[in-house]
């Protein structure tokens, strides 16, 4: 599976994650499956922020909500590794909803792409 993200919002991803090191950072993705088209930053409220992260849930349930009357479309995800490697870790499995929304992850500049399914996460392609 391949998702189409534009040079726009991985350098923004890139910047949030470069940011907020030694922080994870962490926000939301908009657009379908198949087409990235934003991301919007959200403030980690994780009780330890340099090893996990939890998207600020105002943040979260405005978007959804946001969604649910005609705005932008929930697709996902992202999430840095700021002293980690850009693939899913133990605690992202764990935490994961196999719900198919894409999970970027960034570590060391290089973003990588995941669906969550029931099964676990499958690599995605960054097209």
């Amino acid at each position: 599976m391949k998702v189409r993200i534009s040079r726009t919002v991985l350098d923004a991803i890139r910047s949030h994650a470069a940011a907020d090191a030694p922080r994870e950072a962490c926000g939301l993705l908009f657009g379908t499956a198949e087409l990235v088209d934003a991301a919007m930053a959200a403030i980690n409220v994780a009780d330890d922020p340099e090893r996990h992260f939890e998207i600020d849930p105002a943040t979260l349930f405005a978007a959804i909500r946001a969604a649910r009357a005609g705005g932008a479309k929930l697709a996902g995800y992202y999430h840095s590794h700021p002293n980690g490697r850009a693939e899913p870790s133990a605690t992202d499995q764990a935490m994961a909803a196999p719900d198919g929304k894409l999970w970027l992850i960034v570590a060391g500049g290089a973003v990588t792409g995941w669906r969550a399914e029931p099964d676990g996460f499958t690599s995605v392609e960054i097209d």
